[in-house]
């Protein structure tokens, strides 16, 4: 999981937290920290021994059955990380947008045949790559990895042109990296997979006073720096998201 995912995830949590003490007008009301593991965190939510799972989950139909999840708290999905001095023929056709000058190249198909992409290997991104480059019928060489600090290493050693991956992940380890400068995460995101916050099923008000707490949150400027803090300043794209995610009052 990214750091800066459950940094955010977290530091949202502690929002929410501060809005109930307040509601509630209960200003010494004690929020205790539980930790929990990967594989138990969603049975610790349906037994009650967690109100808010804090991490970076996405709100699954399978993990519906067993946990409720409040509105999205960031826009979550498989993005591409490339050097700084990308062609920008090639920036464009990855980020859907008008050519700034014309592909002497040929077409976009042409452009992506010829580059070389790279993926952490047995993960749902490297399935979807394979899944893309088939429906397209593209033979372009693609290098998998084991993590993705191999990956970064590999896109600045010239050893391959775009690194795909999960988007919050790139962003964090990109911004960590000593190369940061040379590094640019697009604003495209390539699937749409949503990350919320788990609580347990049934209790509809406290679901209500976490996506009450949740839209005043996205629909104010006090989101900003607490994005800003663990992805950067947020794009077009991640705007967009928190003013669709937030419900009206």
């Amino acid at each position: 999981e990214s750091g800066s995912a459950a940094g955010y995830s977290v530091a949202l949590c502690g929002k929410i937290a501060d809005v109930l003490k307040t509601e509630l007008k209960l200003p010494a009301l004690a929020v205790e920290w539980v930790p929990v593991t990967l594989e138990g965190r969603f049975a610790d939510v349906a037994q009650g021994k967690v109100d808010l799972l804090c991490g970076a989950d996405s709100g699954t139909l399978a993990r519906r059955a067993e946990v409720s999840f409040s509105i999205p708290i960031y826009p979550g999905g498989i993005g591409a990380l490339v050097r700084a001095d990308a062609p920008s023929g090639l920036v464009d056709i990855l980020e859907r947008r008008p050519p700034s000058h014309p592909l002497w190249r040929g077409s976009p198909a042409l452009v992506l045949q010829a580059q070389t992409f790279s993926v952490v290997a047995n993960t749902t991104s490297a399935a979807w790559l394979a899944e893309r480059l088939d429906t397209f019928q593209l033979t372009a060489k693609v290098v998998p990895v084991d993590s993705y600090a191999a990956g970064i290493d590999g896109l600045l050693s010239g050893k391959a042109s775009v690194f795909f991956g999960d988007r919050a992940i790139l962003l964090d380890a990109a911004a960590r990296s000593p190369s940061a400068g040379d590094l640019t995460v697009l604003e495209r995101h390539f699937t749409s997979e949503p990350i919320a916050l788990a609580m347990k099923r049934g209790d509809e008000d406290f679901r209500l006073a976490v996506d009450r707490s949740l839209s005043r949150l996205f629909r104010s400027d006090e989101i900003v720096p607490v994005y800003t803090k663990w992805f950067g300043r947020p794009g077009r794209d991640a705007r967009d998201f928190f003013r669709y995610s937030a419900l009206p009052d």
